[in-house]
């Protein structure tokens, strides 16, 4: 059997790389997902897979769609998102990922920009949202449903259930279509944290080569278990969690939940793992209120190990001297390393984070405990990779080295600029924003600032529109200062805020379990409606989040403080569906408090 990634000069297309994975491996688990309705876990193979391509291309025949028509997905991660996702990209069709909590509005915006005449639900339990993206979208003709919906009554004439649907195409004939490389396959919405988002436009080719250089940065093996939880409307979910693992023959699980997420780490022992550092923040908060339960004793012992550990990987990585310490590692491993590897599956190989800067200091403590977590960092314009750690090479405070067929170099303002075969061919129907990201030469502007250090490794150090720069000229990065912040368990959300002014301050979401457990330390009435807003608690607040600040230089002081505890969600527009601030609109939504933080000027 064949373990070496499909080279994509063999497979030129999507479509190639599938039939390709299919005629090496047939009868290999490509997929496993969860059937609630027998509560077990489901196998597909590649041969499975295939099968349902097929029907699904007789189906998408029969509606008349011709190469280069849009159709739309907005599922859960499942092996029907792949079978669709082939099935339409082998007619030459082009899909608009969407995502699942993205609102009714927002939805019908990109289903109509794009033109997409089709779109695929699960629709259980989305009616009420596809009822009102069809009432509003102008291009939809089709809405296609895997499961009926509670009431077909909120359904519009477009409405048809999946497996009638493919019935009744039952016996089409799949017209032969040639597929090119450079030919157009994905329309991918960028998250749109100011205005409108924009569509990406991806081809076969981008993200083809970009899923293979990604394969050449670590020793993947031929068993390899990616565990699926990144939504596919995520560019990094799509190329690292989908094309990545077909190109390897890899399995792909696909997770029950974030909420199962712990349950289904133990189940699958995954060997690789693509998130974003909300996942490792999340875990990382819990082992904090775990030992924060247990005493002094216990957070002892984790420091310790983490440092033991730390040490350990700086001296595997060539940056360190041996020391002595290092003998303790094997007891500190079995008594908390091991403990918390088990957590993840037990035989992690690789923890990828991307998509947004994962704080160093979280990163020390997983590695320090032996979890081989690597960041990364990318763009949904560079489909997405454009540079990540290697494990002979990883610096957890960098975004690595670029993968060979990337360049990067760094621009004017310390702008990263990027230029390779994935990055898009533009923003759909929108020249102008194209124009103003990339140059006559081909690079991409990424609008991130960054250096490089003498090992080749980059660093983000800032975003060039996100920069505060105060009344006093002084130009102030907020990203770092948020993270470090955000170490805190008690500050779930937070914007840093001060443009044009003299000092700054912040807007905070609390957590409100933290906020309870830390009321009733203070002998406070935590669900007192005047608690939140007393000037002496907002002190004591204040005095807790700078203290988060020390390391920082002198500009980073935060001199007020307005906190509430209504987070910021997709849902009421102030978070995008990658879950990034949208830092205009909650500016304006606390216009009122963020003016009163000034008050005094």
């Amino acid at each position: 059997m064949i373990h070496h990634p499909i080279n994509p000069d063999r497979a030129q297309t999507l479509p190639g790389l599938f039939q390709e994975r299919l005629a090496l491996t047939p009868d290999k688990i490509a997929y496993r997902q969860f059937d609630a309705a027998t509560e077990t876990w489901q196998s597909l193979t590649w041969r499975d897979i295939a099968r349902e391509v097929a029907r699904w291309q007789a189906a998408l025949t029969k509606e008349n769609l011709s190469p280069g028509d849009r159709v739309a997905i907005m599922l859960k991660n499942c092996a029907e998102w792949i079978i669709f996702d082939q099935a339409a990209l082998g007619l030459g069709l082009v899909t608009v990922p969407l995502y699942l909590d993205d609102r009714p509005d927002n939805a019908a915006w990109i289903i109509d920009n794009a033109g997409a005449r089709l779109l695929l639900v699960e629709g259980r339990f989305q009616h009420r949202k596809v009822a009102e993206i069809t009432a509003t979208s102008k291009s939809l003709e089709r809405v296609i449903s895997l499961l009926p919906p509670e009431k077909l009554t909120d359904w519009s004439p477009q409405f048809v259930v999946a497996e009638a649907w493919l019935k009744a195409a039952e016996g089409t004939a799949i017209p032969a279509r040639r597929i090119a490389a450079d030919m157009l396959a994905s329309i991918v919405y960028t998250s749109g944290t100011t205005g409108k988002p924009k569509g990406v436009m991806l081809t076969h080719d981008n993200m083809l080569w970009n899923a293979w250089y990604a394969s050449r940065c670590a020793d993947f093996g031929p068993d390899e278990v990616f565990l699926s939880f990144l939504p596919l409307s995520h560019t990094l979910e799509r190329t690292a969690g989908y094309y990545l693992p077909a190109l390897l023959g890899s399995e792909v699980v696909y997770a029950r939940s974030i909420a199962l997420l712990a349950q289904d780490l133990q189940t699958i022992r995954p060997t690789v793992l693509v998130s974003v550092p909300r996942i490792y923040e999340r875990v990382y908060g819990r082992i904090q209120d775990a030992l924060a339960k247990k005493g002094g004793l216990a957070q002892t012992l984790f420091d310790t190990a983490v440092d033991v550990g730390w040490h350990k990987f700086e001296y595997e990585q060539g940056r360190a001297s041996w020391h002595p310490k290092l003998l303790s590692w094997p007891l500190l491993k079995k008594l908390v390393a091991d403990g918390v590897a088990e957590k993840l599956g037990g035989r992690l190989k690789l923890a990828i984070s991307g998509g947004a800067a994962l704080s160093p200091d979280i990163a020390k403590v997983f590695i320090g405990l032996g979890v081989p977590i690597f960041q990364g960092y990318g763009l949904t314009e560079t489909s997405p990779v454009v540079s990540v750690n290697r494990p002979d090479s990883n610096i957890p405070a960098s975004i690595g080295k670029p993968p060979e067929g990337v360049e990067v170099k760094i621009g004017e303002h310390d702008e990263l600029l990027t230029r390779s075969r994935c990055v898009m061919r533009g923003y759909w129907d929108n020249p102008e924003a194209t124009a103003a990201v990339i140059d006559g030469a081909g690079w991409f502007h990424s609008g991130d600032q960054a250096r490089m250090d003498e090992r080749g490794h980059l660093y983000i150090i800032g975003r060039i529109k996100d920069i505060i720069v105060l009344n006093n000229g002084e130009k102030v990065p907020p990203g770092d200062m948020e993270a470090a912040i955000k170490l805190d368990p008690l500050f779930e959300q937070i914007m840093i805020i001060g443009e044009g002014k003299p000092y700054l301050a912040a807007l905070a979401v609390l957590n409100t379990e933290h906020w309870q457990s830390w009321c009733g330390d203070q002998n406070l009435d935590a669900s007192g409606p005047d608690t939140l807003s007393d000037s002496r608690v907002n002190k004591m607040l204040l005095a807790r989040l700078t203290a988060r600040l020390k390391a920082f230089p002198g500009y980073a002081q935060v001199r007020r403080l307005y906190a509430t505890l209504e987070p910021w969600s997709v849902e009421n527009g102030l978070l995008t569906p990658t879950l990034k601030m949208k830092r205009a609109q909650i500016l304006s939504r606390y216009a009122k408090e963020a003016d009163a933080l000034f008050s005094d000027l």
